[in-house]
């Protein structure tokens, strides 16, 4: 096998290789949490790494030694290069690009990815698109221009095989998941220039297992860097906050030969384990939190490149080193004075107009009717309220009724509304269902009184991701966009503002 070239694929997996993806090094980092019994049986996991696993030649040589019980950064990479194009001998290039911090001091781990086409200087091969430095040089090389760009230490590096992450999700029966719209593409009647990954995912709350996960989090075609690494973040957050420790600890042995098998790491000694597991025991208890990169667009006679600004990437660096963890408020059983001062000040906030959202009832509620038609069985609830420059998507697909199916395979139903936000691949959502206890409602940050009714708020860092709300009936909620461009006003007024038809 060529240094950085993958090995032939397995019939099982068809053409789908080399791509990383952060989940599989979560996972393996939540494994490490399920019980300090993991920790005592690092002879055991690192028979595993070092009999399944494989080294990235060079490596050692580039990565930044970290004293023991520290923070680590972990790179995550890997290519979208497929057998085909090994045999035309074509040129790789990094699919993804996504750093991981183990710092349980911050109380969150962050990860951030990289935009693959972002404009940086190589070392040695002068200007060019930060994906190319694996192609040029592969990992090393990778490790080199990432650490020169951010100034920050890489401690280990892991490239995830895309059939090692069908394997896991499976594995770990499945994930659930808020798809933002519908993604769609077939190659039936098109070109060979026209030919992409076919998908057929449907918007709306939903268990996506391996082949259509990986679909999910591999889309690109009409996507850009942002909602795609945003959209990978996403699911790496909900998978980690719905997989049960004890399935974890049963399936321990699995998990890890799935992991060594399908990756190549530098991560081979009993030393560099131990630390890792010590670190993941203690960080597995702290939320995912996804850092966005500060950057723009420029377009060029060479191409169009991805460009952050000194200033953009001191910003990018400083909240992914200082990632902060949403605080929960405790809630009251007995109001006190500031208490009833601040609920006074929400009704009042509650009775202001919002900005940025305009009066979008007629749409709504047209859509609305159209849905209780269908018979979801429950009271359908719509925003009589849009963000502004929004419209509502309306196609076969979309808004969807449909049955939403627990672990034990119960039935439910439930119902999407798709609201295409302004600017590119903006989607944000209101959810129904009879299923009262869906996974993405667990452990809300906070709560909130408006419109007699209580919220459950849902933080990603200072954003709301989620606002939800329930009726004896039914819950309900509006999902930000991937990128999360609603502001926390927004989606509080969004959320207040849904209403049953007629009322």
């Amino acid at each position: 096998m060529a240094v950085f070239e993958e090995r032939p694929p397995r019939p099982a997996f068809g053409i789908y290789k080399r791509a990383a993806l952060g989940a599989l090094i979560i996972l393996l980092s939540a494994a490490g949490a399920v019980a300090t019994t993991v920790l005592l049986q690092v002879k055991e996991v690192a028979d595993i790494i070092v009999h399944h696993g494989h080294k990235i030649p060079g490596i050692k040589n580039v990565l930044d030694e970290v004293p023991a019980g520290k923070p680590q950064t972990i790179l995550v990479l890997g290519s979208d290069r497929r057998f085909i194009d090994i045999k035309a001998k074509n040129p790789v290039r990094s699919d993804t690009i996504m750093l991981v911090r183990l710092d349980p001091s911050k109380g969150a781990t962050a990860v951030m990815s990289i935009p693959r086409d972002l404009k940086v200087d190589i070392p040695g091969h002068g200007t060019s698109k930060i994906n190319e430095a694996y192609s040029l040089g592969g990992p090393p090389l990778t490790v080199r221009t990432v650490r020169q760009l951010l100034g920050v230490n890489i401690n280990h590096v892991v490239n995830v095989n895309f059939g090692g992450f069908r394997r896991a999700v499976d594995r770990l029966g499945c994930v659930y998941v808020d798809i933002d719209r519908r993604y769609y593409h077939s190659n039936m009647g098109l070109g060979a220039g026209q030919q992409y990954a076919e998908i057929n995912i449907p918007p709306g709350y939903q268990k996506l297992c391996g082949q259509k996960a990986l679909d999910y989090v591999r889309f690109r075609h009409a996507d850009n860097d942002f909602i795609r690494s945003a959209r990978q973040q996403d699911f790496l957050r909900q998978a980690k906050e719905q997989i049960g420790l004890g399935r974890l600890f049963g399936d321990r042995k699995e998990l890890l030969t799935i992991f060594a098998a399908y990756t190549d790491t530098d991560i081979n000694d009993n030393t560099a384990i131990l630390r890792l597991l010590k670190l993941a025991y203690e960080s597995a208890k702290n939320p995912i939190q996804q850092i966005s990169f500060a950057a723009g667009d420029e377009h060029t006679d060479n191409g169009d490149y991805v460009v952050a600004t000194p200033e953009q990437i001191r910003r990018t660096v400083d909240n992914f080193l200082n990632v902060r963890a949403t605080k929960k408020k405790q809630q009251k059983t007995t109001p006190k004075s500031s208490e009833r001062k601040r609920t006074r000040r929400q009704r009042k906030r509650a009775t202001a107009s919002y900005p940025g959202l305009f009066n979008a009832s007629t749409t709504a509620e047209d859509m609305a009717v159209k849905l209780q038609l269908r018979h979801p069985g429950f009271p359908v609830y719509y925003p009589k309220l849009a963000r502004l420059g929004s419209t509502y998507v309306n196609d076969p697909a979309t808004p969807r009724v449909y049955t939403l199916r627990d672990r034990t395979d119960k039935g439910y139903k439930a119902y999407r509304i798709v609201v295409e936000a302004p600017g590119f691949g903006q989607y944000y959502g209101i959810q129904g269902t009879n299923w009262k206890a869906p996974p993405i409602l667990d452990n809300p940050d906070e709560k909130t009184r408006m419109r007699g009714r209580t919220y459950q708020l849902y933080y990603d860092g200072r954003a709301l991701r989620l606002v939800s709300w329930e009726t004896p009936r039914a819950v309900y909620w509006v999902s930000n966009t991937l990128t999360e461009s609603l502001t926390n006003r927004q989606m509080l007024g969004i959320a207040r503002s849904l209403s049953k038809i007629g009322s």
